[in-house]
């Protein structure tokens, strides 16, 4: 973003923080609505005046009014917007009970089928989703992993750009088993890892808005779509399982996060446990 907003006639460093209104707030839950299908409902403000101003200030702007003003012009500093409030915490092996099932029978499966694997993880944040499967596999099935293609695609594209760096801070890795972490992870700092090779060349990265067309082409043994639809009206939720279940194989699964649940609507997939459906 271009330092040229800091001149604004609006731009106090000395004046009080920017507060956000209701009308405003309302303006900014519409539009991320609009673009990307996620619903901020009432009780979020303080999220995003905290979100929104480190943009303010990035943009050198007073008010979030002239902020709305901005964004509604400058499909860069939209897209920005965007991005701040749509960025979620993840974490290496988050609920662990996925990668176990994926372990003990969805390798074996796929191993005795002898095919390609396809595996989708529709909202990747920075990544590390991605990389836990590719470890699974890579610790599991070396030679299915070879086999075996990761598209890890997500909305931010701030975030994707993380994800392809693949560097994390030694908090964020200590989620990781000692075991694997000795396996999958080089030090490039005193503070911070790198996921290795062997495990970053079986992800590709891309960006992708959900609500969007998808433009792949074949269909996936497993789609990852966590903690995700929780934030999305039903609407969308039943349109966005439906179209995940046209992307699976017969058979396939879909891995939803474990405080969401698809329901008694009608979308074509079966349920088999917490937070696991397949395609019927």
């Amino acid at each position: 973003m271009s330092s040229d907003y800091s001149t604004s006639p609006q731009f106090d460093p000395m004046a009080p923080a920017a507060k956000l209104s209701q009308a405003v707030f309302v303006k900014v839950c519409d539009l991320l609505y609009k673009l990307s299908g996620i619903v901020l409902k009432e009780g979020k403000e303080e999220l995003v005046q905290s979100r929104l101003s480190k943009r303010l200030k990035a943009c050198g702007l007073g008010s979030f009014e002239a902020y709305m003003d901005l964004v509604s012009s400058n499909k860069v500093e939209l897209a920005q917007m965007v991005d701040v409030l749509t960025t979620n915490k993840t974490n290496f092996f988050r609920e662990p009970a996925h990668f176990d099932l994926m372990r003990e029978t969805l390798i074996p499966q796929w191993l005795s089928q002898n095919t390609e694997v396809r595996i989708w993880s529709a909202a990747c944040s920075s990544g590390e989703e991605p990389y836990t499967i590719a470890m699974t596999l890579l610790e599991t099935a070396p030679a299915l992993a070879r086999k075996t293609k990761i598209l890890a695609t997500d909305l931010s594209a701030v975030v994707l750009e993380k994800a392809r760096k693949a560097t994390y801070t030694n908090e964020i890795v200590a989620d990781v088993p000692a075991s694997i972490r000795s396996r999958y992870f080089e030090p490039v700092s005193a503070r911070e890892q790198r996921v290795t090779a062997k495990a970053r060349d079986l992800v590709s990265f891309a960006r992708l808005n959900l609500l969007d067309p998808f433009p792949m082409r074949g269909r996936f043994n497993l789609i990852f779509c966590r903690n995700v639809m929780i934030y999305f009206d039903k609407p969308t939720q039943l349109g966005l399982a439906r179209r995940f279940r046209e992307m699976l194989e017969p058979g396939g699964f879909l891995f939803i996060g474990h405080s969401e649940s698809l329901g008694q609507i009608d979308n074509g997939l079966q349920y088999e446990r917490p937070a696991v459906y397949t395609r019927c």
